[in-house]
């Protein structure tokens, strides 16, 4: 999965972006972008995913907002993906792509992306996903389709 980067975003908890970030590395996920983290998440958490990325080899960039992912990394696609959405991901699109980068992102927070976050990429959910599970096993269920 070396075209696809995912991102979590707005997050405040240290266990929740460590889980995270374990999930998505043991996936085969390259780079993960961490953006507008805050709380225990900032003091704890990004210092422990900074040496699980560093042990396992990975990339991590780690900025203050999402806009500024957008503008270093200027993926091809951005996806932010909700159980509130409207529009489903296509699976086999992205699995079959040849865009050269993907940005996927997974809110940290309940209550999801902002208005203006929404209108960044294209607003998705999950195929088949009845209600949120939380960053963490949307993460791994997707993540596990796209393999």
């Amino acid at each position: 999965m070396r075209n696809i980067i995912v991102g979590l975003h707005n997050i405040t908890s240290s266990q929740r972006l460590i889980d995270f970030a374990k999930i998505v590395f043991n996936l085969g996920v390259e780079k993960l972008v961490i953006t507008k983290a805050s709380g225990t998440a900032a003091q704890v958490g990004i210092p422990e995913v900074g040496k699980l990325a560093f042990k396992l080899n990975k990339s991590l960039l780690i900025l203050p907002d999402l806009k500024d992912s957008l503008e270093l990394l200027k993926p091809s696609s951005i996806y932010l993906v909700s159980s509130n959405a409207k529009d489903e991901i296509n699976v086999e699109s992205l699995k079959n792509g040849k865009e050269d980068q993907v940005l996927i992102v997974f809110p940290g927070i309940e209550s999801g992306f902002t208005k203006i976050e929404q209108s960044i990429g294209n607003y998705v959910h999950i195929p088949k996903l009845l209600q949120d599970l939380g960053p963490e096993a949307e993460a791994a269920i997707l993540l596990y389709m796209l393999l």
